[in-house]
């Protein structure tokens, strides 16, 4: 069975995976996701025509969202969720028909390229929107879009009625953004600077990773005096910056870098793995039995932890497991890609702009001359050390904000600090853009000038599509000149890369030295 998919920065060239995914995905699961998402078509014109329900909504965001790379990898479990979408959209209107999934990456090129992004986006945007769900974070202007745009996605459109769609999306993808950071930041508390050390301790451990605070704190409360220590991994990495989150004993530190170097991470590791979000991979039989998926997440093989009809989760099961495996004897230094033993997160917007009157004195000095965004996604491909050495390079009179898990190519580097402001500040999970956003809004307003007439570039890393849909937002701010790498999206036509570089003056990175250059002159 063949398949189609270039959602992601890894897929195949030139024209994507048509035999299985790069990430590991199979055929038929694929296939399964596209009729998912055919299926969500037919739910949102069905909301349309007849008015959208609370489960409803539920089902558009969860669908999306499981569609994401390196979220599920099991035939069973999305086409048990094909079956309620269906059943959904039948209750509220079975007159309404599904989109034909056979045709979705059909059609005129450049079309299908403007329908992929605005599809590929908000699927980003599920993902953010169902992390402020399940905490009881709801805005209905999302929540609207996303039966709109799925229903737009399938009609037809002129190139020009699509921007504007994208265009759209992103203004309503920030205010998701602002809604996530609201509901993390008002149930966990603002992120303070924290350094977190990469050292594992003797005993009993659980990695969580992924993105979702909501399970974490649930794990936290489950293993408080059970003596069984937890770390993050991953994203989940600025967790260790959110007050009610720390001031569990048990959370100790961060395990390992980056998604995509599990598969050696893990590997005789004697603790239990919860995979919250998307970022798994698939396991080696070594440690398949210690990994436990919850939520969107599956894997066919590995323990899943079901979500109560009152939002809780028994975790006892990896709790379990981690005791069974007792963990190391002894402390295991680990460290980062460049031998850092200790990481610094907890640079959000609310710290930041604390300091704002430091941090605009020093522009004003010419202590600090240019800020650099570096930050996305991380992932396997090749080329990626491109960031870590545009880091190293940065000048000593500049700045480096950072966000996602793109932060362990350099995260552990100590690169100084500038009037006791560290040159990287850690900004936290990938839809913490919306700090770095806001940073630059503050800084623009403070020096009364338009954000692209600050000093300040983004270079961005994408691998999937939470990036997507953060660059439609940058993109919709009117933010120019942001270079991105390490490849450009396959899903881009050339006269849709065309447009976005002429209107929006998008770069695609080259080297360091070449881009540092054009960039300070």
């Amino acid at each position: 069975m063949s398949m189609f998919c270039y959602q992601c920065e890894q897929s195949a060239a030139p024209a994507g995976c048509t035999v299985q995914g790069v990430c590991g995905k199979t055929a038929p699961v694929a296939n399964l996701q596209d009729e998912l998402t055919a299926a969500l078509v037919g739910l949102a014109r069905a909301c349309e025509a007849k008015g959208t329900t609370k489960e409803a909504i539920k089902y558009l965001k969860k669908g999306l969202f499981m569609c994401v790379t390196n979220v599920n990898f099991s035939e069973d479990r999305v086409q048990e969720f094909i079956d309620e979408v269906n059943a959904c959209h039948a209750s509220i209107d079975p007159t309404q028909q599904n989109f034909d999934w056979e045709q979705l990456w059909k059609g005129e090129e450049d079309i299908v390229s403007l329908r992929s992004t605005l599809l590929l986006g908000m699927r980003g945007m599920a993902a953010y929107a169902w992390h402020a769900a399940v905490i009881g974070y709801d805005d209905a202007d999302v929540d609207a879009w996303f039966v709109k745009g799925l229903v737009e996605m399938a009609k037809d459109h002129s190139a020009e009625e699509w921007l504007n769609l994208l265009m759209e999306f992103g203004h309503v993808n920030l205010k998701c953004m602002a809604l996530l950071d609201a509901a993390n930041t008002e149930t966990y508390g603002t992120p303070v600077p924290t350094t977190v050390p990469l050292t594992v301790e003797p005993g009993p451990f659980i990695v969580v990773t992924g993105h979702d605070l909501h399970d974490l704190k649930m794990l936290l409360e489950q293993t408080d005096g059970k003596g069984v220590n937890i770390y993050t991994h991953g994203e989940m990495l600025p967790c260790h910056a959110y007050p009610e989150l720390k001031k569990h004993p048990q959370l100790k530190g961060n395990f390992g870098t980056a998604w995509q170097n599990q598969q050696k991470e893990f590997v005789d590791v004697p603790g239990a793995f919860l995979f919250t979000t998307n970022c798994i991979m698939p396991p080696k039989e070594n440690y398949k039995a210690n990994i436990f998926t919850t939520d969107m997440v599956g894997f066919d093989g590995c323990t899943h932890v079901e979500t109560n009809d009152d939002g809780t989760k028994d975790f006892s099961a990896v709790i379990n497991r981690a005791l069974e495996l007792g963990g190391f004897s002894e402390a295991q230094e680990f460290t980062g890609i460049n031998g850092g033993h200790e990481v610094t997160t907890g640079f959000g917007h609310g710290t930041v702009l604390g300091i704002a009157d430091t941090v605009i004195d020093a522009v004003k000095a010419g202590a600090i001359k240019h800020f650099f965004l570096v930050g996305g996604c991380d992932g396997a491909k090749v080329g990626r050390n491109y960031y870590t050495d545009f880091v190293k390079q940065t000048p000593q009179d500049t700045v480096v904000l950072t966000l996602a898990c793109g932060k362990f190519r350099f995260n552990d580097l100590n690169i100084g600090e500038i009037g006791g402001i560290p040159r990287i500040l850690d900004m936290g999970q990938c839809n913490d853009a919306y700090s770095a956003i806001q940073v630059a809004v503050a800084l623009a307003g403070a020096f009364e000038c338009d954000v692209n007439d600050l000093p300040l570039t983004l270079v961005l890393s994408w691998y999937e599509q939470k990036a997507v849909c953060i660059l439609l937002t940058l993109l919709a701010l009117g933010i120019r000149n942001i270079y991105i790498g390490p490849s450009l999206p396959k899903f881009f036509s050339s006269n849709v890369l065309s447009i976005l570089v002429d209107k929006f003056q998008l770069h695609p990175i080259t080297t360091p030295e070449a881009d540092l250059k054009a960039i300070l002159g």
